[in-house]
């Protein structure tokens, strides 16, 4: 894509937490640093991806289906540690591309939840790249925000937009539960169950030892968090983690009872919490 128009989208990106309008809008995007492979500079790009679960993202070097590799593909190849901006979080990542039976599963996957990757590997003859991004952990993660309060609006926001994204997708998936779908929800509810276990591990703690008062609050918090875990598991047995197809309806059943239980505890946990954090500092 062209700089001015890449650097658009790096700006509105930012500005807004991972939320874009044009081509990219309803998307799952991210910004991708890798340090040149000749200049040794770093260049940011913006690049759809796909979730896989765990510790690690796939992207896709298609550039558009254009007969060479894009100049970020070569880059991570020469120096694999790159940076990942996803919205609320930036972290250090490891490139690895994924090579044979394991690339074509992946591949196979992003086919199935947008059919316009197969158009881009038509028009050339070179094999598509898809490339792993693993988290480099370094500590508790690195949120996008400049206060205690604001990151947690930024990170609720995180995951409200990618429960929307899920709904889309499971109205537009017709009478099947297609594979990354599937990768989608299971990703989601490991990154819902990991924020609200770091909840109750460290930050229900850290308030209720300067908020004393405000215990009754944290424990309804803590009830909701079980509710909600249960509403995880039972998506969970809908989509089948075990990778056999599970029934449509019945996820999207769990996925609407999971999203209104989920908004009301968002949405009064941030009214609660972030005056609380913010008068904390």
């Amino acid at each position: 894509m062209p700089h001015d128009f890449n650097q658009q989208v790096i700006e509105e990106f930012r500005a807004n937490k991972g939320r874009v309008g044009g081509p990219f809008e309803g998307g799952r995007l991210l910004l991708l640093t890798t340090t040149g492979a000749r200049t040794g500079r770093p260049h940011t790009t913006p690049v759809a991806y796909l979730p896989d679960g765990g510790d690690r993202v796939l992207v896709i070097a298609s550039a558009a289906g254009s007969p060479r590799h894009p100049a970020w593909y070569h880059n991570l190849v020469a120096h694999p540690e790159v940076t990942v901006e996803a919205g609320a979080f930036t972290y250090p990542a490891r490139a690895v591309v994924l090579e044979g039976e394991e690339r074509d599963r992946a591949f196979a996957r992003a086919v199935e939840a947008d059919p316009g990757w197969v158009a881009y590997q038509e028009r050339t003859r070179r094999v598509i790249p898809v490339i792993a991004l693993y988290e480099i952990t370094q500590g508790p993660p690195h949120i996008n925000a400049s206060s205690m309060g604001e990151a947690i609006k930024v990170v609720h926001d995180a995951f409200r937009r990618e429960l929307a994204l899920i709904r889309d997708e499971m109205a537009k998936g017709g009478s099947t539960l297609g594979a990354q779908l599937r990768v989608n929800c299971l990703t989601f509810c490991q990154g819902l169950h990991n924020h609200h276990t770091g909840e109750d591990t460290a930050l229900f703690p850290f308030l209720a030892d300067r908020h004393p008062g405000h215990a009754p609050v944290l424990a309804r918090l803590r009830e909701e968090h079980e509710r909600i875990a249960d509403l995880v598991e039972r998506l969970r047995r809908a989509v089948g983690e075990d990778g056999v197809a599970g029934e449509p309806d019945a996820a999207r059943e769990e996925v609407a009872r999971l999203t209104a239980e989920l908004e009301a505890h968002l949405t009064y946990e941030e009214e609660r919490l972030i005056p609380l954090l913010d008068a904390t500092g």
